[in-house]
């Protein structure tokens, strides 16, 4: 083995934890492998000014993009909080335009997949980012095949992690990938993280969201739902909550939210779950009954397909303390 160079892509209003956390996954995984055999980091920017990061920190490039025409292991771009809405930096897609001829293996940490994007290396290529920006980027980029649970994405030299702290995953995985499984665990200690995340990024967010009209029928049965989520819902039923046929219910439903009324009410079932595993310490068979699952042989079966994780796991990593 040799030592491999890494580049992360920076740029102004950077998110900090995007470039931080690989770099730290780097940096201290050359404490566990024999020497020489590790990583050199180098960041790279439109020069080597001083930038300000999301969070008002001051960051430096160690190279410029005019500089960095080298060939290096693994190049990757750190997100930023305003990225989704940003015009491209033609500086930077232009850079980023060489990454496969540059680099063994280049990709994205968060919202950087958008400046991915900007430099159309997303097209035909399995991606993910921070689940608050999938749906934005699946929109922007329709070559992409954007999957919204992912924490991080390898598809041939490319490589998309979720947001932020999804970063330190993703290079966790680089390393268990080099010097194994042992290794990566090792570094994850050091860190105090995991060293593989359970489940995907579902569970990190909310999964209802506030309806557009809030004076609508739809609105009036999506609260009706939330009200007796312990209760069972049909098509018919809902739809006779807001005077409305079954056939038209069903047809508004879905045009003004995008999903059909059994799908609303079993993410409501969840949504009502999680806040009960959160916040207190009512047994499981109690909590499936409250929200309406039946039995909670059947809302682990729902958590493990939705979230990943079952309640139990799900409480153990959210109990609120």
């Amino acid at each position: 083995m040799a030592v491999q160079k890494i580049a992360i892509a920076i740029h102004e209003g950077v998110q900090a934890l995007d470039v931080a956390g690989p770099v730290d996954v780097f940096a201290e995984t050359n404490g566990f492998v024999p020497a020489g055999n590790g990583y050199e980091t180098v960041l790279v920017g439109a020069s080597r000014e001083p930038l300000r990061a999301s969070n008002g920190m001051k960051i430096s490039a160690d190279l410029s993009f005019d500089e960095a025409r080298e060939k290096f292991d693994i190049l990757l771009v750190a997100g930023g909080p305003a990225l989704p809405d940003a015009e491209p930096d033609p500086e930077l897609t232009q850079w980023l335009r060489g990454a496969p001829e540059r680099a063994e293996l280049y990709g994205s940490i968060c919202t950087g997949a958008f400046a991915l994007g900007h430099a159309g290396l997303l097209d035909g290529h399995k991606v993910t980012t921070h689940w608050q920006n999938a749906q934005r980027l699946a929109a922007r980029f329709p070559a992409a095949k954007v999957i919204f649970d992912r924490i991080y994405i390898r598809d041939g030299k490319l490589m998309t992690s979720a947001g932020v702290t999804a970063g330190i995953d993703l290079g966790l995985a680089l390393v268990a990938e080099r010097h194994g499984p042992q290794v990566a665990v090792a570094v994850a200690k050091r860190l105090v993280v995991v060293a593989q995340r359970q489940g995907g990024q579902s569970q990190f967010s909310p999964y209802l969201t506030a309806p557009v009209d809030e004076d609508s029928p739809i609105s009036r049965a999506q609260a009706h739902v939330m009200q007796r989520v312990g209760e069972r819902h049909t098509l018919q039923s809902l739809a006779e909550a807001v005077s409305m046929s079954v056939r038209n219910f069903g047809r508004a439903f879905a045009q003004e939210t995008g999903i059909t009324p059994h799908e609303f009410v079993e993410r409501a079932r969840v949504d009502a779950a999680r806040r009960l595993l959160e916040g207190s310490d009512r047994p499981l068979k109690a909590v499936a009954f409250d929200c309406g699952f039946g039995s909670a042989d059947r809302m682990r079966i729902v958590f493990s397909e939705r979230l990943g994780v079952s309640p139990a796991q799900y409480r153990a990593s959210f109990r609120k303390l």
